[in-house]
């Protein structure tokens, strides 16, 4: 025979499981719950193991109207938390169709069955846009762990090839190099890291990694190839990037339209300058890595941003104009 403590926590159990402020237990609901899993007990237990629960720190709320009953107040994650996370997991491409499946699961979890059942309904898992990399949990791991102990890592990176009959087939390049960070951007997860053979970082997919494997060999000291003292600043250098493209960090002026306040705002912070040139302008100055993703970024906006400063930046997103309209 089952103890009273079993009880209370298949108690617990039921309320985690089933309960929510819309779906509240009633006394009867747990002794049928208590029956199935072969207890017996008398109704008035109910409210001695509720007050244990309670006791110890559970917020357990009892509700009369419009069912009488129990439910669990209050979760690790409430259900909008939750339901951002799965859709962060189906959106992000390097997560495999079977590994997503897997981990919305275990995000259900956190909320009560019924709560759960109504985000199944809503989540879309597009699998042509999702890897074929069931190795990416031991790549991240692997990563993680060369990032924390200092360690240069050694991985195949595949690539898509293209020829003329459409054939589905790929290249593999071993890399060796120094990892400093891993960075969630347009949902893909990169690593920044350097190649010996050069003074700059680069950014890779994880995605396209199989087989990485942590060297005895000592990471590059980040100093030698950027400005950044002591450790790798993530944040600073996720802010410069666009599109991940590497570049040469430079103080970019650019002259906007009124109409892209928020948007730039949006892209640099709330505390990046504005400053009024007319009634339907303003500048802004920004730090950022010269590179293609950037002038990319700026064509974007077609005729409504304009770059003042450095000359060579002007001049490519020039250039790359010309060669779009030439194509026409």
């Amino acid at each position: 025979m089952a103890s009273s403590k079993t009880k209370t926590l298949l108690i617990y159990k039921y309320l985690v499981d089933y309960s929510d402020e819309n779906n509240p237990l009633s006394t009867t609901d747990l002794i049928d719950y208590l029956m199935k899993d072969g207890m017996f007990c008398e109704r008035k237990s109910i409210y001695a193991d509720i007050a244990v629960l309670k006791s110890v720190g559970f917020d357990i709320v009892r509700t009369y109207s419009p069912k009488k009953g129990f439910f669990l107040a209050s979760r690790k994650f409430e259900l909008p938390e939750v339901r951002l996370l799965i859709d962060a997991v189906t959106s992000a491409g390097f997560i495999t169709p079977n590994k997503t499946k897997r981990l919305v699961e275990k995000l259900e979890t956190l909320v009560s069955k019924n709560q759960a059942e109504e985000l199944v309904s809503q989540v879309y898992i597009d699998s042509e846009t999702k890897c074929d990399n069931e190795e990416i949990y031991y790549v991240i791991d692997a990563l993680n762990d060369a990032i924390i102990s200092k360690k240069q890592v050694t991985f195949k990176y595949k690539r898509r090839n293209i020829d003329k009959e459409n054939k589905k087939s790929y290249t593999e390049k071993t890399f060796t190099v120094s990892p400093y960070a891993l960075i969630w951007e347009d949902d893909h997860y990169y690593l920044v890291c350097n190649n010996a053979k050069y003074d700059n970082f680069m950014n890779l997919r994880l995605d396209r990694m199989k087989k990485v494997e942590k060297l005895d060999d000592d990471a590059r000291c980040v100093e030698e190839i950027s400005e950044y003292k002591g450790s790798f600043d993530v944040a600073d250098y996720a802010s410069k990037m666009f599109n991940m493209f590497s570049g040469v960090n430079s103080k970019v002026e650019l002259l906007c339209d009124l109409e892209l306040r928020e948007e730039i705002m949006d892209r640099f912070g709330a505390k990046i300058p504005l400053t009024a040139v007319d009634t339907d302008h303003f500048k802004t100055t920004i730090d950022a890595a010269v590179s293609d993703g950037l002038v990319s970024w700026i064509m974007t906006f077609g005729d409504k941003i304009k770059v003042i400063e450095p000359e060579s930046l002007a001049k490519s997103v020039k250039e790359k104009a010309k060669s779009i309209a030439a194509l026409y």
